[in-house]
């Protein structure tokens, strides 16, 4: 399938829909940059991060339960320590006691024999083991984004991941688990289906200790007599609002109450490791309210873990998910405000399919509307960090990832709250935005510059037909390569898509 403009049409495409070209990238793959997207889609896989610091969830609470108990017995430690220092002053500070004073010929009391077993210190800038691991599972991620051909599936990843999004600052198990959570719930179901996507999604630990799912408790529950705790319904308040029917999809606060109530027993296994290994997810009968519940005016009565799948299967096969769903996929790779059209075909494929991403996708990437449409969207923080990196041919750094996107104010996996980053122009477009953004490509450029023989060059490279007259001037025009990089960086046709 030719792309319907040519090659204007095909650079639009690889940046509205892919992560952006990168140098000596051949013209006619960039021309062929739908039906390379579409090879994506068919292929049905996509790939993971290579060399992980953890194989996943499971391994990881492990190590990171061990790590809080040395941390803890450290703290105890030193607190000891402390005490017995303080003892000692007082001690020396007090006057003699010819009674109590010691005995100059006395033997020495024996001192206590060190530790041969003790174990290295570490590097005084190794970080602790939950920074140390988010660290490197963002290097991982984008080295995968940069290594990308076109990059659609990995731009799927993103649109998922914040979609269920969690928040690595909300604690250890968030910070270590951030990158496995997108590895195990997200990436195995990005062309698969959704009800699948959602349950993983639901059930990981991350997302369970997110969003307070793993501290609710049945108050009918064996626990919940025995301990007088009840439900939180923070988790069941984001699958109905924020993750299938949306907040106008006529749920009530009946529905989530008695969501709640369906998913308690959804927990992480604690470092006792009663119920599985630790950081695993777990259901409790112990902790799940007994009996039927209703919800959006029907019973759901099965049995323990499968009163909430039957709950979640059905939600995400709900009408008003499948246009929640095609809302935001038409707002975050076309417009603020996308065509009705679009937005309409794309739920009706997803009703028809019972929820098949790939089918989604695939309609997404067939509607000449969405390929079409002008470049009014701007590009995100980790958008324009990514696309970047491959048009200046950088690798992943994490001290130049983790610092221009944190003053970018989009770091991996750590929006503000459960509704994900913002994704609107208004979000990412103010005055205070682009102007840290243009110190952002002043800094990239300085670095680049001397890898980078000839920007004018790159910029034909990178922008091809895309690039205008103005944009052509300006970049040769600069007084200095550096400068001339960050003005091919701030231009309006590679900062949109």
């Amino acid at each position: 399938m030719a792309t319907p403009d040519g090659s204007r049409a095909g650079g639009i495409g690889l940046q509205r829909f892919g992560l952006g070209a990168r140098p000596g990238q051949p013209r006619d793959q960039r021309d062929a940059a739908r039906e390379s997207m579409l090879a994506e889609v068919a292929r049905g896989v996509v790939a993971q991060p290579l060399n992980p610091p953890f194989s996943g969830a499971a391994e990881i609470g492990g190590a990171l339960f061990a790590f809080e108990d040395k941390e803890r017995m450290e703290r105890e430690a030193k607190r000891l320590a402390g005490q017995a220092q303080a003892q000692a002053i007082q001690v020396a500070a007090a006057p003699p006691n010819p009674q109590t004073a010691p005995n100059p010929q006395a033997p020495a009391a024996p001192q206590a024999p060190q530790n041969q077993m003790a174990q290295p210190a570490k590097p005084a800038n190794e970080p602790p083991l939950p920074f140390k691991t988010y660290r490197d599972e963002v290097v991982a991620r984008v080295q995968l984004a940069l290594d990308a051909e076109s990059g659609f599936a990995e731009r799927l990843v993103q649109f998922w991941s914040n979609h269920f999004c969690i928040a690595a600052t909300k604690s250890n198990i968030g910070r270590s688990m951030a990158g496995a959570y997108e590895r195990e719930a997200i990436r195995p179901h990005v062309f698969g289906r959704f009800e699948e996507m959602l349950v993983a999604a639901e059930s990981h630990p991350a997302m369970l200790d997110f969003l307070d799912n793993r501290l609710s408790i049945g108050p009918g529950s064996p626990a919940g007599k025995r301990r007088g705790r009840g439900l939180n319904e923070n988790q069941a308040r984001e699958i109905l609002e924020l993750h299938t029917l949306g907040v106008h999809g006529g749920y009530s606060q009946a529905d989530v109450t008695n969501l709640a109530r369906i998913i308690t027993g959804w927990t992480m296994v604690g470092r006792e490791a009663v119920l599985g290994f630790p950081g695993s997810f777990a259901f409790n009968v112990g902790l799940h309210e007994p009996g039927a519940q209703p919800l959006l005016g029907k019973e759901y009565a099965q049995p323990g873990k499968a009163q909430g799948l039957a709950a979640l299967t059905d939600l995400a096969h709900h009408p008003a998910t499948a246009d929640f769903i095609a809302l935001k996929l038409a707002r975050h790779f076309v417009a603020d405000e996308p065509p009705p059209a679009l937005v309409g075909s794309l739920s009706q494929v997803f009703r028809r399919t019972q929820g098949d991403l790939a089918a989604v996708s695939r309609a997404l990437l067939e509607s000449n509307v969405a390929w079409n449409a002008e470049p009014t969207k701007i590009r995100s923080p980790q958008e324009f960090l990514i696309a970047s990196y491959r048009a200046l041919g950088r690798k992943a750094d994490p001290g130049q990832i983790l610092g221009p996107l944190g003053v970018m104010g989009q770091p991996f996996w750590q929006p503000s709250g459960p509704n994900g980053y913002p994704d609107t122009n208004a979000a990412w477009a103010s005055a205070e935005g682009i102007k840290t953004r243009i110190d952002v490509a002043a800094g990239w450029g300085r670095q680049a510059a001397g890898s980078v023989p000839d920007p004018r060059a790159l910029t034909e490279d990178i922008l091809g037909p895309l690039a205008s007259p103005e944009t052509r001037q300006t970049v040769a025009r600069a007084e200095s390569k550096p400068q001339a990089l960050a003005l091919l960086l701030m231009s309006p046709e590679f900062q949109r898509r």
